[in-house]
């Protein structure tokens, strides 16, 4: 073989075989972590017809160790095929869920506190920013809070406040 031609079999594009058995192991993993996600989460996932199948077929033969095995190349087969991108980040997404949720009861806590303690135009721009929310009831509820915080009393209505503001949110 001449060098030219030695080029051109050993093309860079060429995988090893440890390279495909690496790929097809890192998606059936990713097929098994899609089986162990709870089904109305499976239900969102962008995936075709055939994977929805194949995820209730697994549910099916969990307790079956070989078959559930096969099952899993099987799946991974199919995943080769899908969107992964969009795979991945709806799991990222189911992640940072929790993450999530902190950050934006964190958010109504700092508002409920910066309502209790700031002016009106504070009011009117929360009022603005939360449409549901009702003018007469809102300020009620940060007037009774209000004095509570001030006499140092139970945060009976400071609590309630926090609950309209998340309900309404």
């Amino acid at each position: 073989m001449t060098t030219e031609n030695q080029e051109e079999f050993f093309d860079e594009e060429l995988k090893s075989k440890t390279d495909i058995k690496k790929e097809k192991l890192a998606l059936q993993d990713l097929g098994r972590r899609l089986v162990a996600l709870p089904k109305k989460q499976r239900n969102e996932l962008p995936v075709d017809e055939d994977i929805q199948d194949a995820f209730t077929l697994a549910d099916r033969i969990k307790n079956k160790h070989e078959a559930h095995k096969r099952h899993m190349q099987y799946l991974g087969k199919l995943l080769r095929e899908a969107d992964l991108d969009a795979i991945q980040a709806k799991l990222d997404f189911y992640a940072n869920k929790h993450q999530q949720e902190n950050l934006e009861f964190a958010k109504l806590e700092k508002t409920r506190d910066e309502l209790i303690t700031s002016d009106n135009n504070f009011v009117e721009s929360v009022l603005a920013q939360y449409p549901n929310l009702e003018r007469q009831k809102l300020r009620q509820l940060i007037r009774q809070a209000a004095k509570e915080h001030k006499a140092e009393k139970p945060s009976k209505h400071y609590k309630t406040l926090f609950q309209y503001i998340k309900e309404n949110s």
